[in-house]
């Protein structure tokens, strides 16, 4: 914490002289200045403010940007196989996600624009709205089943998953309740308990729907927020403790499911079914070799490997663009989540230090348990691979949560200086006491 107040204090001087520079570029003070004078003044302000936005915001933008474009370029890849000779086109998914990119990409101008300080007051009555969502999938005529997960809805032609939108809704709903209870940090009843619970609610209705996955990683955000705010590791070990507990007796409720969450311990002994998506996942691996068998040059999409487009791509990206390729999309989401803290760390406020913090978490998260899954070193759990796997809601709520994390970023430089430096007082003084 004590970097992220240096960090500050040092955000607060670069505002305050570009504030002073353009004052003093001024012609004469306010009072003698006309209406032109004062809107040369403004764009002197912008031109400076924007020659001082930091490394993380135009990093965040560019790695979000090149993800989502190579996104696209292996989702084609993966499906364009799958559909030749069959009444669909070759180019249907692809161009489906491309309309929700659109979507995604709307959202994510919209959620850069607006203040971030302006969605607070929607965070109750947001997450209220994705709990309710929630309940869709169980709503016969609208739910439909994926993989014994019973966490889709289809509204006529659209579809969704409604936990993709909850996960952004909660990183809000929290990230406004660590900002009231900053002074508390240290307190359970107050700090940790609260957060815990709603965490426990969410990945709860995810599991309700058979979403594993998604509780798992709802709940690993909501510790690394905690663990952002600086709560003390003991209740973050009890907290862990407790979602490791239910999570056990989840998993050994049913045999069939402890059978299929286990499988990846001996993926060769179980090959032939509980494993064969795994097995055929390695199998492409190994075929890529270090530089790939090139972009559509994968076997394994041709109906070996299930599921090649949407939770198992990265292995076609093993496969066609080798270990350099698979190393450097995870280095891009490796580098999104570095750039993620550092714009979280440069935070004028804490509530966009927590937004901040619990994006960059869900995106490093995310990825870290798909591509675990695909290489069998954690268990499948079915979820996508952010900007790659087809899937409109996971694509979407994708980027407006960067937009959001992108606005943080620019935030940091751009509100206004008296009120950050204000901010960095109060937040001083709040860690004095």
């Amino acid at each position: 914490m004590g970097l992220a107040l240096i960090r500050g204090d040092d955000i607060a001087r670069r505002r305050q002289a570009a504030i002073d520079k353009s004052r003093q570029s001024g012609r004469g003070s306010r009072r003698h200045q006309g209406p032109s004078g004062r809107r040369h003044l403004a764009g002197a302000l912008r031109r400076e403010q924007l020659d001082t936005a930091p490394l993380s915001y135009y990093a965040i933008m560019v790695i979000v940007a090149v993800l989502v474009l190579l996104g696209l370029v292996m989702l084609l890849s993966a499906s364009a196989a799958k559909n030749v000779g069959g009444d669909a086109s070759p180019y249907s998914m692809v161009l489906r996600q491309v309309m929700w990119t659109a979507v995604g990409v709307f959202g994510m101008a919209v959620a850069m624009r607006v203040p971030y300080r302006s969605i607070r007051p929607l965070a109750v009555p947001g997450s209220i709205l994705g709990f309710a969502l929630m309940g869709l999938p169980f709503v016969d005529g609208v739910a439909k089943e994926v993989n014994d997960a019973r966490s889709w809805v289809n509204l006529g032609p659209i579809g969704f998953q409604p936990s993709e939108i909850l996960k952004i809704v909660v990183i809000v709903l929290i990230a406004d309740m660590v900002a009231r209870r900053e002074r508390a940090v240290g307190d359970w009843r107050i700090m940790a308990l609260p957060v815990a619970g709603v965490g426990g609610l969410a990945a709860g209705a995810c599991m309700a729907q058979g979403d594993v996955g998604s509780a798992v990683v709802m709940m690993a955000v909501v510790m690394t927020m905690l663990l952002f705010s600086g709560a003390p590791l003991r209740h973050l070990g009890a907290i862990a403790g407790a979602s490791g507990f239910v999570l056990l007796l989840v998993i050994m409720a049913t045999p069939r499911r402890f059978n299929r969450f286990v499988a990846f311990l001996d993926v060769e002994g179980n090959k032939d079914y509980l494993a064969y998506q795994s097995w055929q996942g390695l199998l492409s691996i190994a075929n890529g070799g270090l530089t790939g068998s090139g972009i559509g040059g994968s076997r394994s999409k041709l109906g070996y490997l299930p599921l090649a487009h949407s939770d198992f791509i990265f292995a076609i990206v093993a496969d066609e663009l080798g270990i350099v390729g698979s190393v450097a999309v995870v280095g891009g989401f490796g580098m999104l989540v570095w750039f993620g803290v550092q714009a979280a760390l440069a935070a004028p406020d804490r509530f966009g230090q927590m937004l901040a913090a619990g994006i960059a978490s869900w995106f490093g998260l995310q990825t870290l348990v798909n591509v675990g899954g695909v290489v069998a070193l954690m268990p499948v759990t079915g979820l996508t691979l952010p900007f790659f796997s087809y899937g409109g809601s996971s694509m979407s709520t994708s980027l407006v949560a960067a937009g959001l994390l992108l606005n943080v970023a620019r935030r940091g430089v751009s509100e206004d200086p008296a009120r950050s430096t204000g901010a960095g007082r109060r937040r001083r003084g709040s860690n004095s006491r």
